[in-house]
Parts: C-alpha cells; sequence; structure tokens
C-alpha cells in the first residue's frame, strides 16, 4: 500500500463493491522504510490484513513465509476469486491460490514486470515465470493497450486472457488558484510548474532541473514545486540548491489537489510509465500537462488537446512546450477545460469499479459460480454471500 498505482486502485475496489454481493479481504506486505503509505494518507478507512514477510526487499525464506501465511489464509478463507497486483504479491498470490485450488485467479499488470527493478527476480527470469503464472490465470488485466501488447509480444498470456483497464482515480474538490497557493505558502502571482510522483530513478527529477534553469532565464518570477518522496530526494534537493533554482519540495500530502490547483502546468519527464494517476488527476483538476511521451502517458494526455508530448531525450523539446504553456494563458485555460472533460467518465472510479464487478461477474459466470438472475461479482480474495 505504498503510493503509486495499484494502492488506488484496490482501495477503490474496497470501498466501491457492494458489500452485500462482495466479502473482500485484502492482505499486503509492510510499506518499507522511506516509502510513503498510501493507506496513512488517503485510504484510512480501508481495512489491510498486513503480513510482514511480504517484501519486495525479502529474501527467498521470507517469500516462503508469506505464501505460507496466504495459503493458511485461503483456506480459511475459502474464496472464489484471487485478484493480485504488483510482481511479487503476483506469483506468490496466484501461487496460494493454486495451492488451495481457487476457482478463479485474476492479476493486473500496473506495467510491465521488467519495469519493476527493485523485484528480487532477475529480469531474464522475469518473462518465464510471468509465463508460467499466466498459464494458471483466469483473466490477466492490463492498465492500457501498449502494456498488453508488450506481455503478448514476450508470451506473456494469451489474447483471450486479457482485459484493458485503465486506472481510475477522483480528486477531493478542488480549491481555487489563491486558496491553493496560500496553503502551501506560495506567492499568489506568478506562473507554477508542478511535478508530483515519487523521487526516484525512472521518474529523472533531474530532467525537472533542466526544465527549471532554461524556464527560470525567461521567466525568473516562475517557481517550481515537486511533491513527492523517494530514495533521489536527497540529491534532488541538493541539485536545486546548488543551482539556486526556486524550487518548493514538498512531502506526499492527502491533499494532492492542493497541489494541481496551485499550479498552471504540471510536468512529467520519467523515462517509462505504465498510465500515471498523477496525469490523471492532473486533468481532473483542469491542469494542462507537458509529459515525455512514453507508456501509456498518450492514452492520458491527448497532444495539443489537453497537453504536450516530448520525446524524452529531447529536453529543448519539454523546455519550449513549458515555455509556450506558461506564456498563453488562453491555451491553458482551453486544454485544462478539455483535459477535465475527457478523463471524468474515462478515467473515474465509478468506471473502474464498474468495469471490475462485470469482469468478475463474467468469469464466475463461465464456471457456473453464479446465476444471471443473480447477477453480479467477487474480488481481491473475495467471497460470495
Amino acid at each position: 500500500m505504498t503510493v503509486g498505482e495499484a494502492a488506488p486502485q484496490v482501495g477503490a475496489l474496497l470501498r466501491g463493491l457492494d458489500p452485500d454481493r462482495f466479502e473482500q479481504r485484502l492482505y499486503a506486505g509492510p510499506v518499507e522504510p522511506g516509502e510513503p503509505d498510501y493507506r496513512r494518507l488517503r485510504a484510512a478507512d480501508v481495512p489491510v490484513r498486513v503480513l510482514p514477510e511480504l517484501r519486495r526487499t525479502g529474501r527467498p525464506a521470507d517469500h516462503l513465509r508469506a505464501l505460507a501465511a496466504l495459503v493458511t489464509a485461503m483456506r480459511e478463507f475459502r474464496p472464489d476469486l484471487v485478484h493480485s497486483h504488483d510482481p511479487l504479491s503476483g506469483v506468490l498470490g496466484r501461487a496460494a491460490a493454486v495451492a488451495c485450488r481457487v476457482p478463479i485467479r485474476v492479476h493486473s499488470f500496473h506495467d510491465h514486470p521488467r519495469a519493476h527493478r527493485r523485484s528480487s527476480t532477475s529480469p531474464r527470469q522475469v518473462p518465464a515465470v510471468e509465463w508460467a503464472f499466466a498459464r494458471t490465470s483466469s483473466a490477466l488485466v492490463a492498465v492500457n493497450a501498449q502494456v498488453r501488447d508488450e506481455l503478448l509480444a514476450a508470451r506473456i498470456g494469451r489474447p483471450d486472457q486479457y482485459t484493458v483497464m485503465p486506472p481510475g482515480a477522483s480528486l477531493s474538490p478542488v480549491p481555487d488558484r489563491a486558496e491553493a497557493r496560500r496553503r502551501l505558502g506560495l506567492a499568489e502571482a506568478g506562473p507554477v510548474v508542478a511535478s508530483v510522483g515519487p523521487v526516484n530513478a525512472v521518474k529523472r527529477l533531474d530532467r525537472v532541473l533542466t526544465v527549471a534553469r532554461a524556464v527560470r532565464r525567461r521567466m525568473p518570477d516562475a517557481r517550481f514545486v515537486i511533491c513527492g518522496e523517494g530514495d533521489r530526494l536527497a540529491e534532488t534537493v541538493a541539485a536545486a540548491e546548488a543551482d539556486n533554482l526556486a524550487v518548493t519540495f514538498l512531502p506526499w500530502r492527502p491533499d494532492v489537489e492542493t497541489v494541481y490547483a496551485a499550479a498552471d502546468v504540471v510536468l512529467l519527464t520519467s523515462d517509462h510509465e505504465g498510465t500515471p494517476l498523477a496525469l490523471i488527476e492532473a486533468a481532473q483538476a483542469g491542469r494542462p500537462v507537458v509529459a515525455t511521451d512514453v507508456g501509456g502517458v498518450a492514452e492520458v494526455v491527448r497532444h495539443e488537446r489537453t497537453g504536450l508530448l516530448c520525446d524524452r531525450r529531447d529536453l529543448d523539446g519539454l523546455c519550449r512546450a513549458v515555455l509556450r504553456l506558461l506564456g498563453d494563458a488562453e491555451l491553458r485555460r482551453r486544454m485544462g477545460w478539455a483535459a477535465a472533460a475527457d478523463t471524468r467518465e474515462a478515467f473515474g472510479t465509478p468506471r473502474l469499479v464498474a468495469a471490475t464487478r462485470d469482469l468478475y461477474h463474467r468469469l464466475a459466470m463461465a464456471r457456473g459460480g453464479w446465476t444471471p438472475e443473480y447477477a453480479e461479482p467477487v474480488p481481491m480474495l473475495a467471497r460470495a454471500r
């Protein structure tokens, strides 16, 4: 339940699926030291059963203990369906489900599994492991068409197993710009560019600093905000201070909508992405985006309609795009309005819950576990009542 794409999706399902139709249990590993806890920040109401051994940095013996704990839990709960997220949990969850003869097994890919560099599994082993476990799965969920196509190209799963299901996000009411800047301690006047997300190697915050240098040469009153935490935070802060850049660093906030509301432009500079929640949230807040055209970004940001996309190697292009938006208030307004309109339904939480419910229902019906007149479904270690 660290801050990232999977935790908000799982939280939405725990909250959104009808409790009269679904009994759910969520198992997760502990949040690692230095990582932000999504449950503490934005999902205190979501019940989680923590398995101390279920950790990415654990040893093989810890993984075996986590597997044994999951087998014990499934034998006690006797679920109709197990839905796993995250590479390690996908392996252990499906292994336990096979051992316990759980009839329906679903796994979600929030990115290509090789993108998870912190996994203890060697990159060379990933395709073989996922190939084997795909054969045990009733259905596979990909957050976008590109992730699905990359997995199929790696011979992970069959086309008929896949459902493309974009993530869903729901922001709290967005404050007005002046109030948001007051809350964050920012000057009411002057342009603000915000970057929201983990501060790690993949997100390439060094590019944000490069853009900040270029923009401030043209617009000295421009300010940049970086909201997030991660293993590259200290060096990013040091680099910003060394160049005397006007960058405000914020920790993860439960009211992330305040950060978007304070910004004129949202910037994402990643080397790789699945379907980034930060861009969905920025769009829902009515903010235009400048982003590197990687992963599923183009499925969220429509170039020249809701934002501007650049090649990840084109730093000059990123700088020009940010300057173009900061210099054209009408273009920002038009793109922000289009972004909010495009994402309201396509990437809303109700759509995610409904799509997941329908998937579970289809799988249960196919196995004779649900009658047409009763219609509706089963999640996360879920048992029909």
